[in-house]
């Protein structure tokens, strides 16, 4: 059953990957680069100061920053644990795939999704009853994690592990979150 899950996934994987084309990779480098995100991240935290103020706003980075910490670190257990070799450098994929860019570390799962997910399921919890169409927030985790495929750097699985962990982990901080709220911002 499993190595029918990994042939699955590696199938998936190759034909996502082999999507691509030379035209686009360097918007893709773009995009998977947390750097060039800071745009969309200060526009983000200037919404939610304008609707709950400096010091709520505050409050919600102290926890997304303990957020993305403890997803961050189970991750890397998780990688460390298993193993798995990033498509990149699986020796039996290397001949038949798009390498974009290449990491040493493991695959399994990845952090991007795990983080990106994470953080967006947490602020949708947190300000859903405070902005329209907030949903739109998942756009950032599934364009952002998709980008690690088409470098060659993660598997479906990869990814679809991290959005279950970062959904089920950004869920958690929420119910820590609205415990603690009243205590500090009664009303």
């Amino acid at each position: 059953m499993l190595e029918k899950i990994q042939e699955l996934d590696i199938n998936l994987f190759v034909y996502l990957n082999g999507l691509g084309s030379e035209t686009y990779d360097k918007l893709w480098l773009i995009i998977t680069n947390q750097l060039y995100w800071t745009p969309f991240f200060l526009f983000l935290f200037y919404l939610i100061y304008k609707k709950v103020g400096i010091k709520q706003t505050l409050y919600i980075l102290l926890f997304i920053a303990v957020l993305i910490a403890f997803t961050d670190q189970t991750c890397n257990l998780f990688k460390h644990t298993f193993q798995r070799l990033r498509p990149c450098n699986n020796p039996d994929l290397k001949s038949i795939i798009r390498i974009v860019q290449v990491r040493t570390s493991y695959s399994f799962f990845s952090g991007h999704a795990a983080n990106t997910m994470a953080v967006a399921t947490f602020l949708f919890l947190v300000l859903r009853s405070k902005f329209k169409y907030l949903g739109f927030l998942f756009l950032w985790p599934l364009v952002f994690a998709y980008s690690r495929i088409y470098l060659g750097l993660h598997y479906p699985g990869d990814i679809l592990t991290g959005y279950f962990f970062g959904a089920l982990f950004g869920s958690l901080i929420y119910l820590v979150y609205r415990k603690l709220k009243p205590q500090y911002f009664p009303g």
